[in-house]
């Protein structure tokens, strides 16, 4: 094997760092097993690399793809999706580490270690997944960089730098591409439906979802307001509507369980000036949108169904931006269908009996819909019922009866199931709503933060002339829910986010770290604004308030235009160039040495030695015979030194040559002037 083929020792490990470095992000997602195999996979290519193993037989190596290929079915049952294919890419990097011998393999690792950079934006586009990915291409550049320089066997941690100084030059093209290349919609689409959603959030409810979805602080999404934020008891999300209950579980209606005539939502005419505001969410692997009461989108692709809901009609993937007009006061569904009205209060024939009949007795004593309604919640108020995350379990039969009648304990999915199972066995209709109530307020940027632990669930009632209204019977049981959030709700019972200890949202109340998460989370907001949402259309909007109306043409120029401004100079650089190969710092002090003698005229011969270079130079200023030896003398001692001096000694002798050197500064000595004046 060829010395210049083969993998430096200092390549090595900056391979194996971005090894780890790579699969870090993926690290929570993986099965334990592929986390074993990388250990492995590093174990054996330095024993390798030692010579105490060998490389693996051609059997060896198809026997670990096989069981690669097996592994990834038996953990996730399938090869189509994105975490597998994830996972087969970071298996291909580790079995290509085991095999690496040459550097053109040293080469096809790497080009599928930036392949393996870019697949964690697949999963995220966060601002600290990008900051992590631009080190993580960093660490592959400088493993790059090791492999074209054989000669370094040891470990050198400046070979970061260098990559660092490639990657520096590349930002400002880099910058210009992104402002400036057309972006175009994708040729085809390829479904990349991912196995874990930030959101637990389904299209059917049963009591204890939304009380564990509670249990998270992730963010679910971020609301920036044009005018005044609402107030909090006024932030109901509506994101899901449920109106079909089977065996204690509410549901979502199908598109095709409505009738075709029914499908559109009615027309309805908002009733003075909206509420303006824009919605980033995080992604969801599900449909839904999310927005307050009467919501419509002028965002390109978000429909509105039958129910007031907006839907999106493909999966919320990735980060995804979209602006709202809503009408707080407006009437919805006025008038109700036959149909509508026989699915909002349709029930199970059979089930919690004394449910149904204390719902009839209060219907019996209500004078109206409405007077029943508040019956209902008076009856919330004045029984001991608990607002808890901590409900306990209900049986799967009368459900609603243990619930009502013996726990009085639960959170508030159990009121609005109940809620609306009493209005529907009344015969009113009333369907169960879920989404978020309320949010944080960054004062920061003014933006609302949305988190998952403001999951909620609530009701709607049809009342003649009013239309769909909302009532939460949360309100009446913890009040202090709607108005200051779940923290507030369930300070004496101590269970807000007790499983979720090392989130920074769980200490709010310590100011200094409450202050650099709201920043944080500021920073994170104007990155998806201005960079993950920066779309084809804000790409026009940005050259026209620059170059007026822009034109094909026009573009093109500036794209080009760009394009070579930020060239040219780095192609003039490397015309002028003149150390092609790097110089060591005592050369280039030496160097500067021989320039300010060659400024005497005592030019350097080529090939002449220092120390004859030094005799000669003396013989020519006899006046500077001490400083010309000296600098000769310490130049040769660090030229040739023993390999063993240590690297702190070396510092610091060349920190002394570099200081001699400086303050050499010679000249023609004035008595030499003063006898060709007396001659």
């Amino acid at each position: 094997m060829s010395i210049l083929q083969q993998v430096p020792r200092n390549a090595l490990v900056w391979i194996i760092i971005c090894l780890f470095a790579l699969l870090a992000p993926h690290a929570g997602r993986l099965p334990i097993w592929i986390l074993a195999l990388y250990v492995v996979a590093v174990i054996w290519r330095l024993q390798v690399h030692r010579g105490r193993w060998s490389f693996p037989s051609r059997s060896v190596k198809v026997a670990m793809i096989l069981s690669g290929f097996v592994g990834i079915y038996a953990s996730y049952g399938s090869f189509i999706g994105l975490e597998p294919t994830v996972a087969l890419l970071l298996i291909a990097f580790a079995l290509k580490l085991v095999e690496l011998s040459h550097r053109k393999d040293a080469y096809v690792l790497l080009f599928l270690g930036y392949f393996i950079c870019i697949t964690e934006f697949l999963f995220s586009q966060d601002l600290s997944v990008t900051l992590y990915a631009l080190v993580s291409v960093t660490l592959v550049t400088t493993a790059l960089v090791a492999i074209h320089r054989p000669g370094e066997q040891e470990f050198r941690l400046g070979t970061i730098r260098v990559a660092s100084v490639m990657l520096l030059q590349a930002m400002p093209l880099m910058i210009i591409l992104f402002f400036l290349f057309p972006r175009f919609g994708p040729l085809w689409t390829v479904p990349i439906k991912s196995h874990t959603a930030k959101t637990g959030m389904s299209d059917f409810m049963k009591p204890g979802d939304v009380a564990s979805l509670s249990q998270s602080a992730d963010v679910a999404f971020r609301v920036k307001f044009d005018g005044d934020i609402p107030a909090k008891s006024a932030l109901y999300w509506r994101g899901l509507v449920f109106s079909r209950i089977e065996q204690g579980v509410w549901s979502a209606l199908e598109f095709y369980d409505i009738p075709a005539n029914q499908r559109r939502p009615q027309e309805v005419t908002g009733d003075g000036e909206p509420i303006r505001y824009s919605i980033i969410m995080e992604p969801t692997q599900q449909n839904w949108l999310y927005g307050l009461k009467y919501a419509r989108s002028d965002t390109r692709g978000v429909m509105q169904t039958s129910d007031f809901r907006l839907f999106s009609p493909v999966p919320v993937e990735t980060e995804y931006m979209y602006t709202v007009n809503s009408w707080a006061n407006v009437a919805v569904d006025e008038v109700l269908s036959d149909w509508r009205r026989k699915t909002e209060t349709q029930l199970p024939p059979t089930g919690n009996a004394k449910t149904r009949k204390l719902s009839l007795d209060l219907k019996a004593k209500a004078s109206s819909d409405e007077a029943f309604v508040g019956l209902v919640l008076d009856t919330f108020r004045r029984e001991p019922y608990v607002y808890t995350l901590r409900p306990g379990l209900l049986p799967e039969q009368d459900s609603i009866d243990a619930f009502l009648f013996q726990s009085m304990r639960g959170f508030c999915e159990h009121y609005a199931s109940a809620f609306v199972f009493m209005m529907r066995a009344a015969g009113v209709p009333a369907r169960v709503v879920a989404g978020y109530q309320g949010g944080e307020i960054n004062p920061i940027n003014k933006t609302v933060i949305v988190h998952q632990f403001d999951a909620h669930a609530w009701a709607e009632v049809w009342l003649a002339s009013r239309g769909w209204v909302r009532v939460d019977p949360t309100a009446a049981v913890s009040p202090q829910r709607i108005e200051f959030g779940l923290e507030e709700a369930m300070a004496s019972e101590g269970s807000f986010l007790s499983t979720v200890l090392l989130s920074p949202v769980r200490y709010r109340s310590v100011p200094l770290l409450n202050l650099l998460r709201l920043r944080y989370d500021a920073l994170t907001y104007q990155w998806q604004t201005w960079v993950v949402g920066f779309d084809n259309e804000r790409q026009f909007d940005l050259l026209r308030s620059f170059l007026g109306e822009t034109t094909a043409k026009v573009f093109a120029i500036v794209l080009l235009g760009s394009w070579a401004l930020v060239l040219l100079p780095v192609a003039i650089s490397l015309l002028f160039k003149r150390d092609i190969v790097p110089v060591s710092p005592l050369v280039k002090h030496y160097r500067i040495f021989c320039k300010r003698l060659a400024r005497l005229d005592l030019i350097r011969g080529p090939g002449e030695a220092p120390s004859q270079f030094a005799q000669r130079a003396v013989k020519d200023l006899p006046d500077y015979a001490d400083p010309l030896w000296q600098i000769t003398d310490l130049y040769n001692q660090l030229a040739y030194a023993d390999a063993k001096l240590s690297a702190a000694n070396a510092a610091k002798d060349l920190q002394h040559f570099a200081r001699v050197v400086s303050r050499f500064r010679p000249k023609r000595h004035s008595a030499a002037l003063t006898k060709e004046t007396e001659l």
